[in-house]
Formats: structure tokens, sequence, C-alpha cells
């Protein structure tokens, strides 16, 4: 940075105000930019946000703690916003009931291939235990991925970007794959965004409308606990 810009910069940098501004307006510009093209599920407005974020903290040479200290507010937001997808789920409750069995299995199969995939992913490369261990709770919604990996021996932070790099690759290739194989029921597209991709890839999908937000809702809250349960199986199984 030039000496002018840094001697202005400064002051700002350590104004929580300035990175919340800074994150919602790389958000909102993604969402600018998906509206120009059309609502394509490619142009993910969180991967946007994520690389204008990370461009402009280290274009100042801001720390990873002040931008944290700014925008911490978001953050907090992450687990009131998870749970209000409990509303249209509540609105649906009668569908869910009636596709319990096909919900329990589609479940347990995402869950299981999510887990077993990841860690064997891993291992095929040639990684350490503990980053499969890290990954293995990728599909989960952040918080509980982060408290699962912990309890396992895995990285928590490490654990966040897998399942915030896999909530936008569902988001953007889900729609897209589901179609090419001429799947167009909202609730076949919620479960799937909500076990696959959490809270990123539900978002996404809640704009098909509050039958496709129900169920992606559905999907994080039973994935998460089926999942908690799951892996400490596997790896008891593993050691």
């Amino acid at each position: 940075m030039s000496q002018s810009f840094e001697h202005l910069w400064r002051p700002l940098a350590t104004a929580p105000l300035v990175w919340l501004v800074v994150t919602l307006g790389a958000y909102f510009l993604g969402r600018a930019m998906q509206r120009a093209c059309k609502g394509s599920a490619l142009v993910s407005p969180v991967l946007i946000a994520i690389i204008l974020v990370a461009t402009v903290v280290l274009a100042t040479g801001t720390d990873y703690r002040t931008y944290f200290a700014g925008a911490q507010f978001i953050n907090f937001l992450l687990g009131p916003a998870t749970i209000a997808l409990a509303i249209p789920l509540a609105r649906n409750i009668r569908l869910v009931r009636e596709n319990l069995h096909s919900i329990g299995l589609a479940l347990l199969a995402g869950s299981v291939t999510s887990i077993v995939t990841g860690v064997g992913i891993v291992w095929l490369l040639g990684g350490s235990r503990t980053v499969a261990l890290s990954i293995a709770p990728k599909a989960v919604t952040t918080p509980i991925a982060m408290a699962v990996s912990e309890q396992i021996g895995g990285i928590p932070a490490l654990t966040a970007a897998f399942a915030i790099i896999g909530g936008i690759v569902a988001a953007m290739a889900g729609r897209q794959l589901l179609g090419q194989m001429r799947i167009h029921d909202g609730r076949a597209h919620g479960l799937a965004a909500g076990v696959a991709g959490s809270g990123v890839a539900a978002a996404q999908v809640s704009v098909q409308g509050n039958l496709a937000a129900a169920f992606a809702g559905l999907g994080i809250a039973l994935n998460g606990a089926l999942t908690a349960l799951i892996i400490p199986l596997i790896i008891h199984l593993w050691c």
C-alpha cells in the first residue's frame, strides 16, 4: 500500500463496522452478479464474497483476528439463520411425515457416503489421519462439524474450511446434476442440498420455494445429528 493510503486505512481497519460493511458489500455484489447471470447456481454469491473479502484483507495487510473482530456479528447469526429453516419445515410437516421412509434412506445414504468418500480421498492421496478426521464431517453445518471434529481429534478450523468448500460445490453443482437426472421435485432438491451442502447449499435452493427450504432444513438438522452418531463409530472401527 502507498503511504498515504496506509495512513488513511490504519485507523479504519480496527473499526468493527468497516469489516462488517466489507463482508456484507461483498455478498451483495455476489448476489448482483448472480442475478446478472440469470440466477445461475455456478455464480455462487458465497464464493464471490470469499474471494472479494480475502482480496481486501490481503491487500490491506489485515490479520484475520482484526477482520473477525469486525465481522463476528455475521458469524453469530449463523446459528439463528440455521434454526430459522424450521419455519418452512413446520409449514410442510405433513409432507415430511408422508415421506419419512424415503427421507430416512436418503439421509443414511448421503451421510455415510459423505464420510466414507471424504476419508477415502485423504487416504488415497496419502494425507494424515488428522486431516482425514477433519474432513469426515464436511457435509454437516459448520458449527456442528467443528464440534464433531474437535471431539474425534480433527482440526476444527480445517473442518470449517472443508464444510464451506463442500457447501459451495454442492450449491453450484447440485441443481444442475439433479436437473440432468430429470429430478425436479422440490423435496429432493431441498433434502439433497441440506444433506450434501448444509447452509450454503440450502440458501441456494431455498429460492425454489418453501417446500425446498423445508426439506433443506430437515436435511441440515437430521444430517448433523446422524453424522455426530456415525463418525465416532466409524473412527472406533478404523482404529
